[in-house]
């Protein structure tokens, strides 16, 4: 990582500004910046929530909607058209289904975001119920008495092993007692 102080000494910018092209050539050009800025949202879409993301596909989900009803009010009068015999096959069938096909890709977007976040909920209340005590996974020394009761990192991970070694050892106890009982059988 760079300081400032030599930044400045070889670009002479300061924080926050962006270079000017010196070659008109090398000027950026509309696709590129579009491009840019679709990268830019990809990346702020990647880190928001479960939720967050809910939210940003209703707006899409009603467009969608409100694009395959129209097609689909317009389908209805080009059949009933060609039901009266006043107009020949339709040709709009493949819009309906695409815009059918949109609209439920949208609503699989939205159940998988919420089944994501009902799964992360449920591991946060089991968390909370089977080992109470909060866990700073930020910091990796041990945490003083003085701050309360908490875990770093590393003590998190030696308590889990030690957990998932006793459900084993559980686990393997009724294997050999349910084999015992049906040997005896």
């Amino acid at each position: 990582m760079m300081n400032i102080p030599s930044m400045q000494q070889q670009g002479g910018m300061a924080m926050g500004q962006m270079p000017q092209p010196t070659n008109p050539q090398m000027a950026p050009n509309p696709q590129q910046a579009q491009q840019v800025q679709q990268q830019v949202q990809q990346q702020t879409q990647e880190k928001l929530d479960n939720i967050s993301k809910v939210k940003s596909l209703i707006g899409p989900l009603r467009e969608s909607l409100v694009i395959a009803l129209k097609t689909a009010a317009q389908t209805l009068t080009q059949n009933s058209l060609v039901d009266v015999g006043s107009s020949k096959s339709p040709d709009s069938d493949h819009r309906f289904n695409k815009n059918m096909e949109e609209f439920y890709s949208i609503c699989d977007q939205i159940e998988l975001h919420l089944k994501t976040s009902i799964e992360c909920l449920s591991q946060n209340a089991s968390s909370v119920r089977y080992f109470p005590m909060p866990v700073i996974p930020t910091r990796t020394e041990a945490i003083p008495a003085q701050e309360g009761p908490a875990l770093s990192y590393p003590q998190f991970l030696i308590t889990v092993k030690a957990q998932v070694s006793f459900l084993r050892e559980i686990h393997d106890a009724l294997v050999a007692a349910s084999n015992s009982l049906n040997s005896n059988e």
